[in-house]
C-alpha cells in the first residue's frame, strides 16, 4: 500500500507577484525557502521516500528541506501546462480555470490532461509512505483519484494552503 504525503512547492517570487508560473520553473522567495527548512522539520524522518516534480521551484523545496535525502524527481508531477500562457498574471488563470477543465490552454494542456499525466506517476510510486512535491495538479490529482472529487469542483474552489494532506491510493 502507498501513502501519498502530498505538499506544494513553497512560496515562490512568482506567487508572490500573483503570476502563474505554469511549466515555468520559478525561484522560491525568502519566504518560500523558510517555509521549505519548515518542510524538512515537519517531515523529518516521517517519510520512506521523496519524490518531486522537476520544476526548479519543487527541487529547490526538497533540496532545502530534504539536503541528505535521495529526491527522485519526476516530470509526471508538473503543474499544468498553460502553454502559451505560462507565466500569466493569476487573475487570468483564475478567471478561465473552470473553462480550461477540458479545454486545453493555448499550445498547452487542459486541467483533465494535466490530473491523467500525475495519475501516471502516482502509478508508479513504490508501497510506504511517499511524499510528493509538486503543483495544484498533483493535489487534484489525488483529491479526484482517492476523494472522487470532481475537476469542475475542484476548479471552482479557491486553493487553501495547508501543511500537507495524506491520501491512501
Amino acid at each position: 500500500m502507498t501513502i501519498v504525503v502530498f505538499e506544494t512547492h513553497s512560496t515562490s517570487e512568482d506567487n508572490e507577484r500573483l503570476v502563474a508560473t505554469g511549466w515555468n520553473g520559478g525561484v522560491l522567495s525568502p519566504t518560500g525557502r523558510e517555509q521549505a527548512r519548515e518542510l524538512g522539520e515537519r517531515r523529518a524522518g516521517d517519510v520512506d521516500g521523496i519524490v518531486a516534480s522537476d520544476l526548479n521551484r519543487a527541487i529547490e523545496t526538497a533540496q532545502i528541506a530534504f539536503p541528505d535525502r535521495r529526491v527522485q524527481l519526476d516530470w509526471r508531477f508538473r503543474e499544468c501546462d498553460y502553454g502559451e500562457l505560462n507565466g500569466m498574471p493569476r487573475a487570468v488563470l483564475d478567471a478561465q480555470r473552470s473553462d480550461r477543465v477540458d479545454s486545453p490552454w493555448p499550445g498547452g494542456e487542459s486541467w483533465r490532461q494535466a490530473v491523467e499525466r500525475v495519475g501516471r506517476g502516482l502509478d508508479d510510486l513504490p508501497d510506504g509512505r511517499v511524499l510528493v512535491i509538486g503543483h495544484i495538479a498533483t493535489r487534484w490529482a489525488l483529491e479526484h483519484r482517492c476523494l472522487g472529487r470532481s475537476l469542475e469542483e475542484l476548479a471552482a474552489e479557491e486553493f487553501v494552503w495547508q501543511p500537507g494532506w495524506e491520501y491512501e491510493l
